[in-house]
């Protein structure tokens, strides 16, 4: 699996989680929804640790904790 795949699976798995809208999410994270749905539909091919830092901040979420799931686990780095 790839980075930004991992990262998409992450955020949907949160949202689902936490019954939370891609606005309510875009909003508490101070982000543009442009830029979260652009993760989400896979045309953010690299989402940089900013702006997934600001995801975790929203939701009160440490960055650790974000990236300790089993979609981390087997990444392709190529």
């Amino acid at each position: 699996m790839k980075v930004n795949d991992a990262v998409k699976a992450k955020i949907n798995k949160i949202l689902f989680e936490r019954n939370m809208t891609v606005n309510k999410l875009a909003v508490s994270s101070g982000l543009m929804q442009s830029t979260v749905d652009s993760i989400l539909n896979g045309r953010s091919k690299n989402p940089t640790l900013g702006t997934i830092s600001k995801i975790c901040h929203g939701i009160n979420m440490p960055l650790s904790e974000f990236f300790q799931d089993e979609v981390f686990e087997d990444i392709d780095v190529e």
